[in-house]
């Protein structure tokens, strides 16, 4: 069931990345968008509402979640640049994801939300220094963490929810 829940295994952090390691984490953001409309793409409303594991998400709801999540994260970090260790708001995904804006909206106001999204985070991120990356937010979830940190899960959580798409995908062979 683990694999199924983290089909790229669990967040783990590089503490003191390299310049060539953060590119390649603020590039992930760059490709994410075509990766998720790539991964649902050709998909019916049927499928679209399947699960990608028992007691998980639908599809949907997955990317719907992206949308929200990410949303939030992008404020988070941008808080994190702008005030001296703040801490950081959370929202209660499992309960955003039964609201019916999760079932109604159509999967593309959700990407073109991304699409929007990481084109402002990307432009932010390329011309931080790696002082800004050293300063820190602490999540209520996820403890005290430094934007490089932030930016990783940011770059991980993407990834991890189109794989939950892609390996149903690919279970389902659809």
């Amino acid at each position: 069931m683990d694999t199924l829940r983290y089909p790229i295994g669990q967040f783990t952090a590089v503490q003191e990345p390299t310049e060539e390691q953060r590119k390649q984490f603020i590039e992930s953001i760059t490709v994410m968008t075509d990766k998720l409309r790539h991964s649902v793409e050709g998909l019916g409303l049927e499928q679209l509402n399947t699960p990608y594991r028992p007691g998980g998400w639908t599809l949907q709801q997955v990317v719907h979640h992206l949308a929200d999540a990410e949303t939030n994260a992008y404020i988070r970090f941008k808080r994190g640049l702008t005030e001296e260790h703040p801490v950081a708001g959370t929202f209660r995904e499992d309960l955003w994801a039964e609201l019916n804006d999760y079932k109604d909206t159509p999967l593309e106001t959700s990407i073109l939300i991304l699409e929007a999204l990481h084109s402002r985070f990307v432009t932010l991120l390329v011309k931080l220094k790696t002082t800004d990356f050293k300063r820190s937010v602490t999540s209520p979830t996820h403890g005290d963490m430094t934007l490089d940190v932030a930016v990783q899960r940011y770059s991980w959580h993407s990834r991890h929810h189109i794989a939950q798409i892609t390996s149903l995908r690919e279970r389902m062979g659809w």
